[in-house]
Parts: structure tokens; C-alpha cells; sequence
């Protein structure tokens, strides 16, 4: 104790950045090391590159099937991080009082969400990486914008993670568990992620391509496939998708 009667150091809670960067770091932590999470983000993913590369199963066009299915599968990515294993892990949590504990810490709400935001970045960060490259190592030869590609990437994430963290504040931990990975299993098989969406009938062709998997995979597939500039088309799907499911997350999340 100091001559004033006080603690040096002063106890208090870390700088709002130092907080959220730790629970970052934890958050991507606890999601690498989860089996399940592993099998949707990098597993799955990985497995259909390669197998319908190397197979002819789905008639996907001129040109090599990897090249079709490269962009896809990047989507694929996403959704599984940004959807279906956010929504999982936070569903548990919010059932095991792990949120609620967590709102009660110097961290604020808004400070727990962007940390898992983050969180996911990071690991969609590690998975294109990876996939990219087992993707080139197949004979892929992706062309096309960046920037366009980038602006994909970040509003599909934000779609996705609004939808997640919708599901996950909103039905029981159990319920989240067995709808995410069924919306995942639908939306890989009429996304166009490995089925390119002519295969389908006409009337449905028009509801699919609404979707948000069937916006970023194609947004993608248009750019690194066919060189295309910026899908605008495509990033309004998504950016009218990532404002109403934000939106609805926000008001409708129940951390208890």
C-alpha cells in the first residue's frame, strides 16, 4: 500500500481493446480445438474440393471442375464458420450461462460480439489460406478483382453471422444444434456450391439464387472463374441479408 491508503497497481479492468483481442484469442482457441467444428470448417470443405475435382460426379460446365468449384467452396467455408458453427457454440454457451456470465464482466455485449466476430475472421482467414492452396495444387487458376472478391468474403461473413447469432439467441441450444446443420446440408446441396443452380428447375432456380450461399457463390464464381468486375447483384442479396439478420439479432438475442 502507498502513503494514500490505495493499491498501486490500481485494480480495474483492462482497455477495452485488450479485452476484446483476449476474448478474440480465446474464442479462436476454443473453436480450433472443438472435433465438430474442425469436421464443418476444414474437413467437409476440403473433401469436396478434392473429391468432385478429381471425379467426374457433377456435370459442372466447360472448363475444369475445379474452377467451378473452388469459388463454391470458399462460400462453403464461410457459411460453415460465420452460420453453422457460430451458431452451435454460441447456442451452448447461452444454454450453459456461459454468455450470461460473460455480460456481467467489465467486457460489454457489443465487446463479446465483435470479439467473436473477429473470431471468425480469423478462422475464415485459415481456411481460405487452405483451401486456396489445395485448390492451385489442383489446377486451379482463380482471376479476376480482389476488392470484389474481399467485399464478398466480409458481407457473406456478416450475412451468415447475423443468421447464426439469430438462431443461437432465439431456439434451445439442442434445437440450434439440429437446425444449423440441416440449413447447412440444404444450402450445400441447392446453394450452387457443388450443383450449379441451371441444374434445377426454372421456378426454382429464381428462389435459390436469393439465398445468401447461392449470392456468394456465385458473386465468387463470377469474379475468380469468369473475370467479372464487381457483382453487384450479388452484394445486394448479401448486404440486404447481413442488415435484416443483424438487424433481427440484435433485437430478438436473449442472452439467458
Amino acid at each position: 500500500m502507498t502513503a494514500t491508503g490505495t493499491y498501486s497497481p490500481r485494480p480495474g479492468a483492462a482497455p477495452l481493446g485488450r479485452m476484446i483481442a483476449a476474448q478474440a484469442a480465446l474464442e479462436t482457441r476454443m473453436l480450433l480445438r472443438n472435433g465438430e467444428q474442425l469436421l464443418l470448417t476444414v474437413v467437409i470443405p476440403t473433401l469436396l474440393l478434392v473429391l468432385f475435382s478429381s471425379v467426374d460426379i457433377v456435370d459442372t460446365g466447360e472448363g475444369r471442375a475445379v474452377d467451378f468449384l473452388a469459388p463454391g467452396v470458399l462460400a462453403l467455408a464461410v457459411m460453415s464458420t460465420a452460420f453453422t458453427g457460430q451458431a452451435i457454440a454460441t447456442g451452448f454457451e447461452r444454454r450453459y450461462g456461459v454468455l450470461k456470465r460473460l455480460a456481467a464482466s467489465p467486457l460489454p455485449r457489443w465487446g463479446l460480439m465483435t470479439a467473436k466476430t473477429l473470431s471468425v475472421l480469423v478462422t475464415e482467414v485459415l481456411q481460405i489460406a487452405l483451401l486456396t492452396a489445395i485448390a492451385l495444387a489442383l489446377g486451379w487458376s482463380p482471376r479476376g478483382n480482389p476488392t470484389a472478391v474481399l467485399l464478398l468474403l466480409l458481407l457473406g461473413t456478416a450475412a451468415f453471422s447475423g443468421l447464426g447469432l439469430l438462431m443461437a439467441g432465439t431456439l434451445k441450444a439442442e434445437a440450434t444444434l439440429a437446425a444449423a446443420n440441416l440449413v447447412f446440408l440444404l444450402l450445400l446441396v441447392g446453394g450452387g456450391v457443388v450443383v450449379p443452380l441451371d441444374k434445377f428447375p426454372e421456378a426454382a432456380q429464381s428462389v435459390l439464387g436469393l439465398l445468401p450461399i447461392s449470392a456468394l457463390s456465385g458473386g465468387l464464381r463470377d469474379v475468380l472463374q469468369h473475370g467479372a468486375g464487381v457483382p453487384w447483384g450479388d452484394l445486394g442479396i448479401l448486404a440486404a441479408w447481413a442488415a435484416a439478420g443483424l438487424a433481427a439479432a440484435g433485437r430478438f438475442f436473449r442472452w439467458e
